[in-house]
């Protein structure tokens, strides 16, 4: 008996060392991480390169992560034959977040892509980079890699009026963005088309 109990300590002790050891070797994982990046409000603002006046455009999706989508709240309207500057505001309001800041900090990621009604803009001419990477959009901001961005664009109205659509795609496009990734390349964070006129 003595020796029955002696082998049951013995054995006692050698698992709660290989539970213990595996408890030290086996750490549990790290919770994933998401780095979906969540987009309430976007703001357009069109600059006119003469004289500085801006004006503003909206886009809202009020349930973030809900099933209601990124609706345009206005129509996109231009004056005729002018240059303008475009930046692009992004957040989300629900948590409070600069969400411009972060895809800029992050921009060799990312890369937004634009498509337009042919005719709208004889600077960029043609009707945008979604359909091909290499058609003009005039970026005027680059990333670490000097590859374009598109916070910051360049755009020439037409001396007609016209009425058509005016889209902008966030691709995010870790390890995958280059000169050639295009708007199908990886993740969308946000695609949103507005209404547009020339008058």
């Amino acid at each position: 008996m003595a020796i029955h109990k002696g082998l049951t300590g013995v054995l006692i002790g050698l698992i709660s060392m290989i539970m213990l050891s595996c408890g030290e070797d086996d750490p549990a994982p790290p919770p994933e991480e998401n780095d979906e990046k969540v987009i309430t409000d976007v703001i357009l603002i069109f600059e006119t390169i003469t004289g500085g006046t801006q004006t503003d455009f909206s886009a809202q999706d009020p349930d973030g992560e809900g099933p209601e989508g990124l609706m345009a709240q206005d129509t996109i309207t231009l004056r005729p034959n002018v240059p303008y500057k475009m930046f692009i505001l992004l957040s989300n309001s629900t948590e409070g977040e600069n969400i411009t800041d972060q895809v800029e900090a992050e921009g060799d990621d990312h890369m937004f892509f634009f498509e337009w009604t042919e005719g709208l803009f004889p600077d960029p001419g043609g009707n945008g980079n979604t359909d091909s990477r290499t058609d003009l959009v005039n970026y005027d901001d680059l990333d670490i890699n000097g590859l374009p961005l598109g916070l910051e664009t360049f755009w020439v109205t037409t001396d007609t009026p016209l009425s058509g659509t005016f889209r902008l795609v966030l691709k995010y496009q870790p390890t995958f963005k280059s000169a050639t990734s295009t708007v199908t390349t990886e993740r969308t964070d946000l695609d949103i088309t507005f209404p547009i006129r020339i008058q």
